[in-house]
């Protein structure tokens, strides 16, 4: 019988889980075929993105709703830092409530948008607002359904130097409520589209990403099982640079996943100790995202070791793709700049 992260097929049915279970597992396949798909399609996006990335007054504007809106504050720092572009994530939500605190007139713009069934309201009218407002812009559409409002409002515009849609393998369009393999998808298009990254250290990297996840899946599952039995009533997730957007993501993922029945908080590593800190209590979890960054994890460490002496939270657990031997460190051991 088919397992999901150790569990039966039958058991997860069962549970409602069946599909997080399986969308969670099957994400190194999909960033493998993305590489595949990508490159099958260079030739046409190089042509949209390569003159658009070469202006250095280029404005890039990240945005999405709930996770796809996430994923693009996760991504902004590093964009920012690697294309030396001026690289924003708004949310969608934010954008059509008010436009003009968002996009600029007279900047030419392009807007990336992620939208797992490309059927969002919001999605659709930042899309159409951005048109009426930017007098040069551009659109990039990375969508998990080929067959949706982004795919129809590009087609009836007609106009491939302005707009252009990408469509994630077709197993990326999560079933579950919770988004695992289009967000992860989404991103990792992102970064592989606009990170101005040599295509052969691209493919290393996510080679070895993908073979990791596969084969570490089972010992996470350990310490995650042990975590998730326990009576937590507060998780509480933070990071810094790219981090804090994964942390914001992470708190999303266990609200979703257990329908509000654990409070969440997310928040930067130094921003946890301005205020929020106080939510911690001896029935939290909280989760640190350690950079491998050497001057942020300084930072990193400080709170760590902080909350540890605290010993007020039930668990503290740090997430390091640096090799450790602390307990409370779960490592990946990957070997790889951040994000």
């Amino acid at each position: 019988m088919k397992q999901y992260l150790n569990y039966s097929s039958d058991w997860l049915e069962q549970h409602s889980a069946i599909h997080t279970a399986k969308e969670i597992c099957q994400q190194p396949r999909i960033w493998r075929n993305l590489l595949q798909l990508i490159s099958q399609k260079q030739e046409q996006i190089q042509v949209f993105l390569k003159p658009l990335l070469a202006d250095p007054n280029l404005e890039i504007i990240l945005t999405g709703a709930g996770s796809s809106a996430f994923g693009g504050v996760a991504l902004a720092p590093w964009l920012r830092e690697h294309t030396k572009l001026n690289v924003h994530a708004y949310g969608t939500t934010e954008i059509v409530a008010d436009p003009l605190q968002y996009l600029s007139t007279n900047k030419k713009t392009l807007i990336v948008s992620f939208a797992r069934s490309g059927n969002s309201p919001e999605s659709v009218a930042t899309i159409q607002l951005a048109d009426q407002i930017v007098s040069d812009c551009y659109h990039l559409l990375l969508t998990c359904n080929s067959n949706c409002a982004l795919t129809d409002y590009a087609a009836k515009k007609n106009d491939s130097k302005r707009i252009f849609q990408f469509v994630m393998p077709q197993e990326a369009q999560d079933l579950s409520f919770a988004m695992t393999s289009s967000i992860s998808s989404m991103m990792l298009t992102t970064l592989l589209l606009l990170g101005n990254i040599d295509s052969n250290k691209a493919t290393e990297a996510v080679m070895k990403i993908s073979n990791i996840c596969e084969h570490q899946l089972s010992s996470w599952q350990t310490i995650t099982k042990q975590l998730a039995h326990k009576p937590h009533e507060r998780v509480i997730y933070v990071g810094s640079s790219c981090f804090t957007g994964i942390a914001q993501e992470s708190a999303l993922k266990i609200l979703e996943l257990t329908a509000g029945k654990i409070a969440t908080r997310f928040d930067s590593i130094m921003g946890l100790r301005h205020g929020p800190k106080f939510i911690i209590n001896n029935n939290s979890l909280v989760v640190c995202f350690f950079s491998n960054d050497a001057y942020i994890r300084q930072y990193d460490n400080d709170l760590f070791n902080e909350l540890l002496h605290d010993n007020i939270a039930t668990d503290v657990l740090a997430l390091s793709g640096q090799h450790s031997n602390d307990k409370h460190i779960l490592s990946v051991d990957c070997d790889l700049s951040d994000c």
